[in-house]
């Protein structure tokens, strides 16, 4: 019976009924599902990728990876203000953000080491303050304590920088590299190759000695204290690498969309990649590189088709919408219930 309860995932299998229902009413060609599956990937995929190592720490879903996408459009926003281009501003994007995330990451993971046993919670605060930070800095910081050297990007009283901004400079600079076409399918080979290579990457650091000592602190963090291995040290790395991967992330996202919201495009990166993990089989307590690139598909999958099948079932695509924030906080709140239940029903 514990066998079949680890592995029988209710969420995957909710996803996988959902997305085929949805799939089948939308009456939307299975070409272009793919194609825009495939866009998804490449552009979520890595955000998506940053939660594991914290899990594989024992600190369960880490919402404050959105710090990690505010580092990725703080080096953006300079690159713009300074007029970067092309591959090398995207140097330079990635190294601004890179070393962003590692001081921010590091902040966040000692605010975590004194919140041992309510890290979710207290992630999804941080995004908040981040937020907050961010927003204050580039609405009302620049122009009045930051001077500007890009008048085009800010708004007309000179103080704040306008909502959009064009990426003419950086659009697509990676997502034109090796695009073969196999009949209708667009195949952006490298892209696709950029993600598995962070699969890899992360998957690699699971079978480190980081990784070994990660999932000693997630099962017993007092023995591992006693071996002398310090599991704040662990706690800060596991954080400090997750925010880096998710500014790598962001930086893909926004290169793929071409252009910049710059007070709301890293909102909702958190909830979306952690409902995208979750399912893919996750849970709280257990990661794999598998959940994530499964979760990406059937998440995704079912964001792409439910406004169609909004619009042909009850004549209205703005349920379609709906649904689709529906699911992403109702797949995370059911997970963890389940995820509890689960572990629960395992020790007993």
């Amino acid at each position: 019976m514990q066998k079949l309860i680890r592995q029988c995932n209710p969420v995957t299998l909710l996803f996988i009924v959902l997305s085929l229902v949805a799939f089948s009413v939308s009456g939307m060609r299975p070409v272009f599902v793919c194609n825009e599956v495939i866009t998804r990937f490449i552009r979520d995929g890595v955000m998506v990728l940053a939660l594991i190592i914290p899990i594989g720490a024992g600190m369960g879903l880490n919402f404050a990876i959105v710090v990690g996408a505010i580092c990725a459009q703080v080096g953006l926003i300079l690159a713009v203000d300074y007029g970067f281009g092309g591959a090398g501003g995207l140097l330079f994007i990635t190294v601004i953000g890179v070393a962003l995330s590692v001081v921010l990451g590091w902040l966040i993971g000692i605010c975590l080491n004194r919140a041992r046993g309510r890290e979710m919670i207290t992630t999804i605060i941080i995004g908040f303050l981040a937020t907050s930070l961010y927003q204050l800095i580039f609405m009302v910081g620049y122009g009045t304590v930051i001077t500007p050297h890009n008048p085009e990007m800010m708004l007309s009283r000179g103080i704040g920088i306008r909502n959009m901004i064009d990426l003419e400079n950086f659009r697509n600079v990676l997502d034109t590299i090796w695009v073969f076409t196999l009949g209708e399918f667009e195949i952006p080979l490298f892209m696709i190759l950029v993600v598995l290579f962070i699969a890899a990457a992360v998957k690699y650091i699971q079978h480190t000695r980081f990784g070994v000592y990660s999932s000693a602190v997630r099962y017993n963090g007092a023995r591992v204290e006693m071996v002398g291995i310090s599991q704040d040290d662990v706690r800060i790395k596991a954080i400090v690498l997750s925010t880096v991967i998710a500014c790598l992330g962001h930086i893909i996202f926004i290169q793929n969309i071409g252009m910049l919201n710059v007070y709301t495009s890293h909102l909702n990166t958190d909830i979306f990649s952690c409902a995208a993990l979750l399912a893919g089989g996750a849970t709280i307590y257990h990661a794999r590189i598998h959940h994530a690139l499964l979760g990406i598909f059937l998440f995704h999958t079912l964001f792409i088709v439910s406004p169609q099948a909004g619009q042909n079932v009850f004549g209205n695509p703005a349920l379609g919408e709906y649904f689709r924030s529906f699911v992403a906080y109702g797949t995370i709140a059911v997970a963890l219930v389940l995820n509890i239940y689960r572990h629960n029903t395992l020790q007993d």
